[in-house]
C-alpha cells in the first residue's frame, strides 16, 4: 500500500460524505438545532461506524452479504424501518420548541452510531472501493491505518460541516424556519427510508 492509495481512498471518502444521505441529514440537524457540540459528537458516531463498516469490508463481510443476499436483505429492511422512525419522529417534533422536543437518543454519538449503523449498504460500497483502489494481501497494519483513516477523514469532514452549520447566523435562521426546515428533513429522511424498502422489495 502506498500514499497515492491512501490519497484514492481519500477523494472517494469525502465525495460519498457530501452525497444527501441520512448521516449528512442527521448531523446538519442535529447542529443547527442543538449547536456545534452536539453535532460534532453525532459526527463522531456516524465515523466510529463508517469506520467499523470499512473494517468489517476489509475481513470480507462484503462478500458474505454477497454469498447471502437474504441476510443483506433483512438487516437493510430493518435499517430502513428505523430510519423511517427517525424520520416520523423529526415530524412529530417540528412545530416544538428546540430545547422542548424529546430526542431520539440522549447522547448524540449513539445517535450517530444508530444511524450509520441502518446503513450496511455501505459495507459493499467500502469492498468495492477497496479493492478498486488497494492490492491484496495487505498486512494487519496496513488495514488498520486504512480504518483509522477512513475515522478521521470523517472525523474532519463532520468537524468542518458542524463549524460551519453551527455559525450564529446560520442557526438563527434555522430556528427561525425550524417547522418547515424540520418538515423538509424528515421528508428526505422518509423518502430516502421508503426508497431503499423498495429496493429490498423489489429484489
Amino acid at each position: 500500500m502506498t500514499t497515492e492509495h491512501l490519497i484514492a481512498f481519500n477523494i472517494f471518502l469525502f465525495v460519498s460524505m457530501l452525497s444527501p444521505g441520512p448521516a449528512l441529514l442527521m448531523v446538519a440537524r442535529q447542529t443547527l438545532e442543538q449547536g456545534f457540540s452536539v453535532g460534532f459528537k453525532t459526527g463522531i458516531g456516524l465515523g466510529t461506524m463508517a469506520a467499523f463498516w470499512t473494517m468489517c469490508a476489509l475481513i470480507g463481510l462484503g462478500a458474505v452479504f454477497v454469498l447471502f443476499p437474504f441476510a443483506y436483505s433483512v438487516v437493510r429492511l430493518i435499517g430502513a424501518l428505523v430510519l423511517l422512525y427517525f424520520a416520523y419522529s423529526i415530524w412529530k417534533s417540528a412545530s416544538q420548541i428546540a430545547k422542548a422536543r424529546p430526542i431520539l437518543f440522549s447522547n448524540p454519538i449513539v445517535l450517530g452510531l444508530m444511524t450509520n449503523a441502518m446503513n450496511p449498504k455501505s459495507v459493499l460500497f467500502a469492498s468495492s472501493v477497496l479493492l478498486a483502489i488497494f492490492p491484496q494481501n495487505m498486512t494487519i497494519f496496513e488495514d488498520g491505518l486504512i480504518v483509522a483513516n477512513h475515522f478521521g477523514m470523517e472525523v474532519i469532514f463532520y468537524a468542518g460541516l458542524t463549524f460551519i452549520l453551527s455559525r450564529k447566523g446560520i442557526a438563527e435562521v434555522y430556528l427561525q424556519a425550524k417547522s418547515i426546515i424540520d418538515r423538509i428533513f424528515a421528508g428526505l429522511l422518509a423518502a430516502l427510508s421508503l426508497f431503499i424498502l423498495w429496493e429490498v422489495l423489489i429484489h
